[in-house]
């Protein structure tokens, strides 16, 4: 006993040492052993640090400028190598930008590998901060290590040039700040997550405070075409914006497309965004600040053998419960009440999340199945897995997850064929935007020199970008023409109006052959404003989408006609 005592100061000494060095570290044990000590004596040794004997080490570090190709495949042996020799297990991503990893291994030697990643090169890591979890179980640990060469840390499809510069992220706050903004108003907070996980678990601000938005991705390339909708924006404008995600590397890049484009895209500059944070260390550092969970509710989604993990103080409750129901007789007042005997949870509180399959609360992602249409982890219960497994009753391709449910996607083909529509429509949008960055440049130039320099090309050049649509009757009416039949559908049609032209459709009239009744390729649409209408004209006369160039122009309506007619909204 005191051998055990000494090696857990000793344990407690480093960890006052190392504080300096930003190792963020928390016992699961120290939690467990808090209710364990509260159940029966000749079963407490059940959860003893034997079979907790696992550390969980999660960091991110970008570097800036970019490693070249000699300094990548030093740090890439450089990892692997002391990784195998700490005998390390998990997954790292090894980019010119950096390092992202989630390691495994023993207490003493996960700190030895942090230290010696610190002295690695120029220094690179110095600063880093590395986030600890200790005592964790056995069976927690990763098989094997794994290092992977990839082009992103995190993959916004943001390489290389494409990339905003890291040094424009936004202003980093410690959890304590993080949580006293989340009760200011005119506050938006993003997560930053997929959807998948923030169906299960996510901030709840304080009423008043701030407002909570899911961008509802799949996955992370979907963020810089959700940032540049018109409908993002105005949830955006005048507002102070957080972010948080699970470990806080996913905030980077987002945050710093978010403040790149404040200083460069006139639009987003006209929001008036009065600031843009993002959660230090994500949700993992927030829970070692606030164990009872602060204003977060429901579980973490996490990509490492925990799979999902409440608040520690809220994981020791549920522990604590299930430990007395297995060891206190069923007839026993202490027996802790069992709200849904189908769930690994003992009670209902704080489930977020329903099975896909029955719609019973659960917040508990096993096994290997994905939504058959999207592809992302299925949310389905123990009772609803084990009927399918046994062949009682199948999961069948009706099973899908909440987003493809909402959008009413049906099948692979038709999410393949979205994603690649709002590609398009994101790139031409980025394209046109381009142009009149040019423009903007070519007039500067142009007045510094008093346009003597000026040239028939540039002047044709900035003519072209800068005519804007001649609309004195305030028209709002659009006729389209040139449509493709097969693809065009409301959905798609508001998405290139969206994301091109950024404005707005209030109705849509699709024009039928009258004997037939089918769609050929023309419709009346009802924009939001004039600016809209002439935004449309300017921006998608001329545009191809679907293989097809569209014809845009402005139409008054026939004051015989009832417009827009009321059938027609969208």
């Amino acid at each position: 006993e005191k051998k055990k005592h000494k090696k857990q100061k000793i344990k407690d000494d480093e960890n006052k040492k190392i504080q300096d060095e930003k190792i963020v570290s928390s016992s699961a044990l120290q939690f467990a052993k808090q209710a364990l000590s509260q159940t029966p004596k000749d079963n407490s040794n059940n959860d003893d640090e034997s079979e907790n004997n696992i550390t969980l080490l999660l960091f991110y570090q970008y570097v800036d400028p970019p490693w070249d190709n000699a300094t990548f495949n030093l740090a890439l042996s450089h990892v692997q190598q002391t990784g195998n020799e700490y005998n390390l297990t998990g997954r790292m991503r090894v980019a010119k930008e950096g390092l992202n990893c989630t390691l495994t291994g023993s207490y003493d030697n996960i700190r030895s590998w942090c230290t010696s990643l610190r002295q690695f090169h120029k220094g690179e890591f110095k600063d880093t901060e590395f986030k600890l979890t200790d005592h964790l179980p056995t069976k927690q640990k990763f098989p094997h290590l794994k290092a992977f060469e990839v082009d992103e840390l995190v993959n916004y499809g943001l390489a290389g040039h494409n990339a905003p510069s890291i040094q424009m992220t936004g202003v980093h706050l410690e959890p304590n700040d993080y949580h006293a903004k989340m009760a200011e108003k005119d506050t938006v907070i993003i997560d930053v997550r997929n959807h998948y996980e923030s169906v299960i678990g996510h901030f709840t601000p304080p009423p008043n405070g701030a407002q909570l938005i899911d961008p509802k991705m799949r996955k992370s390339t979907e963020f810089p075409l959700w940032l540049d909708k018109p409908e993002t924006k105005k949830l955006l404008q005048n507002k102070q914006v957080l972010m948080y995600c699970t470990g806080g590397v996913r905030c980077e890049r987002a945050s710093a497309l978010l403040r790149t484009k404040m200083e460069t895209e006139a639009d987003v500059k006209d929001l008036n965004i009065k600031g843009v944070y993002q959660l230090q260390g994500g949700v993992d550092k927030y829970f070692k600040n606030f164990p009872e969970g602060g204003y977060w509710k429901g579980k973490n989604y996490t990509f490492d053998k925990r799979f999902a993990h409440a608040p520690p103080l809220l994981e020791v409750e549920e522990r604590y419960n299930k430990k007395m129901s297995e060891t206190t007789p069923p007839d026993s007042k202490d027996v802790p009440e069992k709200k849904n005997d189908d769930n690994d949870n003992n009670s209902n509180h704080n489930i977020m999340g329903k099975c896909e399959a029955c719609s019973k609360p659960w917040d508990m992602y096993r096994g290997k199945r994905r939504c058959p249409t999207c592809g992302v982890p299925s949310l389905i219960c123990k009772s609803c897995f084990e009927k399918d497994k046994s062949g009682v009753c199948k999961l069948g391709k009706h099973i899908k997850c909440t987003l493809c449910r909402e959008e009413n996607i049906t099948s692979k083909k038709q999410v393949k064929e979205r994603d690649m529509l709002e590609m398009q429509l994101y790139k031409e949008r980025r394209k046109n935007m381009k142009k009149q960055e040019d423009v903007v440049v070519i007039q500067h130039a142009a007045h510094d020199d008093g346009n003597s320099s000026s040239t028939p090309e540039s002047s044709s050049l900035t003519t072209a970008a800068t005519t804007t649509v001649s609309n004195p009757q305030n028209i709002t009416r659009l006729f389209l023409k040139n449509l493709n039949i097969k693809q065009t559908t409301q959905s798609t049609l508001m998405d290139t109006f969206s994301t091109i032209a950024s404005c707005t459709i209030t109705h849509i009239q699709w024009l039928t052959d009258y004997k037939s009744g089918k769609f050929y390729g023309s419709a009346f649409v009802e924009c939001g404003s004039v600016e809209d209408a002439c935004r449309a004209v300017q921006y998608l006369n001329g545009t191809s989408v679907f293989g097809r160039k569209m014809m845009v122009k402005l139409s008054k309506a026939d004051g015989k006609d009832i417009w827009p007619p009321p059938n027609c909204a969208v």
